[in-house]
């Protein structure tokens, strides 16, 4: 049995992260998902928590937000930290380049399906959909598409189970998240 530690920024990730792993994770990985109160207590208590982290076979995966920050400074310091936790080589940091809702808008198939809404997957063809990584807040362009339907956590909990985990999404950053996943455990 493997344990896959999810450490996360916020409740809306742990919700998407959810809907995918009961079709991502083998039988033999158990997933224990614990969200944070934002970036900053995420951060504050990373050490801490792989450090004593005591059961055996586990291993870490870090997600959080860019947000408008530099996404290699994010990273090296997150980085960092599990470095100090001795626990580096069964690891796994990735970044939502700059919102987990990048990864909505990169499949809006699941976005229509999810929130039982039409006419969402004819806008995946404009510009601004086509790489849903470069959007400045994604977030708000979800609400915009969604007609306020989006919410965070209620949102995230009805999109995830409907994201193609088979690299079809738009999202790079969603894409290198289920590869990393897979190789975490699988290594």
């Amino acid at each position: 049995m493997i344990t896959l530690v999810s450490l996360l920024e916020e409740p809306s990730a742990g919700e998407m992260l959810s809907g995918i792993f009961k079709r991502l994770l083998p039988a033999h990985v158990v997933p224990i998902i614990i969200p944070f109160e934002g970036k900053q207590d995420l951060e504050k208590q990373l050490v801490k928590k792989i450090q004593n982290w005591q059961k055996p076979s586990s291993v870490f995966l870090i997600l959080r937000d860019q947000d408008a920050g530099d996404c290699i400074a994010i990273k090296d310091r997150l980085l960092e930290k599990v470095k100090i936790s001795g626990k580096q080589d069964c690891s796994l940091i990735r970044l939502a380049c700059r919102e987990l809702e990048s990864f909505y808008l990169g499949d809006m198939q699941a976005i229509e399906a999810g929130l039982q809404l039409s006419g969402i997957i004819q806008q995946r063809e404009k510009s601004r959909y086509r790489i849903p990584d470069s959007l400045g807040n994604p977030s708000e362009e979800l609400k915009k598409l969604t007609r306020n339907s989006y919410q965070k956590i209620a949102g995230s909990r009805s999109i995830a189970p409907h994201l193609n985990l088979n690299g079809e999404n738009r999202s790079h950053s969603f894409n290198v998240l289920i590869s990393g996943i897979k190789s975490l455990i699988n290594s």
